[in-house]
């Protein structure tokens, strides 16, 4: 092996370790029956699900999220993940085992993003219902902003969340999305 070749081969090592070590996040791309789906992970556990249509538009995304890090493309480190996430969109009563970083949140974002995690499948609730859990009951605007500031799609399950009338309102990764996780949760 040349010289060249283990310096190639260094370096990804190196950067699949400084992935685990430091604050940069590692990810991976796959398609999903909902698009293409990206997976991010911290060394605390997974920061980001993001679901769209194109590699560069998702990756865009994700630097857009974390401006501070370092992204590093890591498919084989990430690909249980990305299995995990697949699965759970194909049988979303099964549910996602998998650590959650969710400290780019802010307290109150943190609170409703773990409101969320308590919905059970299959179920919806309203943005003011949602506030009135976390204690806030004149927060209902504040709780839509805290879903749509969601970046773990799924994990953080914010299409659960339904207008007052029970009509679907808007979806980061889009209405359409929404309106087939519920469907397909709803036959879970």
């Amino acid at each position: 092996m040349s010289l060249t070749n283990m310096d190639a081969i260094s370096r990804r090592e190196l950067s699949a370790k400084r992935a685990t070590t430091s604050n940069d996040i590692a990810y991976s791309i796959g398609d999903s029956a909902f698009g293409k789906i990206l997976v991010a992970r911290s060394v605390v556990g997974v920061c980001a699900v993001l679901i769209g249509s194109d590699d560069d538009a998702l990756t865009n995304d994700l630097a857009a999220l974390f401006p501070t890090s370092g992204l590093i493309s890591n498919e084989p480190r990430l690909r249980g993940d990305l299995n995990k996430v697949v699965r759970l969109i194909e049988r979303p009563e099964a549910g996602l085992d998998l650590p959650l970083d969710m400290r780019r949140g802010t307290p109150f974002q943190r609170r409703v993003w773990d409101a969320l995690r308590a919905i059970p499948c299959g179920a919806m609730v309203t943005y003011a219902a949602l506030a009135r859990r976390i204690g806030e009951p004149n927060a209902a605007r504040a709780v839509a902003s805290a879903c749509a500031a969601n970046a773990i799609a799924l994990g953080i399950p914010c299409h659960r969340v339904v207008r007052s009338n029970g009509t679907l309102s808007g979806y980061r990764w889009g209405i359409e999305r929404k309106r087939a996780l519920i469907e397909k949760e709803a036959r879970a």
